[in-house]
């Protein structure tokens, strides 16, 4: 999995995208089941680009068949306040 990971974090930095947070959340049990398979690995990747830098991404995301589902979002500026409280938390956390 991590492969996979640094691929699209590869297709990400090569298209000037700036990545902000990247968190593994490791082997969940899915909601239901894909392709018969009941649990997959989750990664989380918090980054600034372009929109052409998305849309590239995510046909790269439909093309590789390691990656049974994804989700973009776009934050607006409650979500990203959320997310960066939420990241100096977690490094505080870690500091202690």
């Amino acid at each position: 999995m991590k492969e996979a990971v640094d691929k699209f974090k590869g297709i990400l930095t090569n298209a000037g995208a700036e990545i902000v947070n990247e968190e593994n959340w490791g082997m969940k049990k899915l909601a239901y089941p894909i392709e018969k398979k009941s649990t997959g690995f989750y990664q989380l990747i918090e980054f600034n680009a372009e929109p052409a830098t998305i849309e590239t991404l995510e046909v790269n995301f439909r093309r590789d068949e390691r990656v049974m589902r994804f989700l973009t979002v776009k934050l607006d500026k409650f979500a990203a306040e959320y997310a960066a409280k939420r990241r100096s938390l977690k490094s505080a956390k870690k500091e202690d």
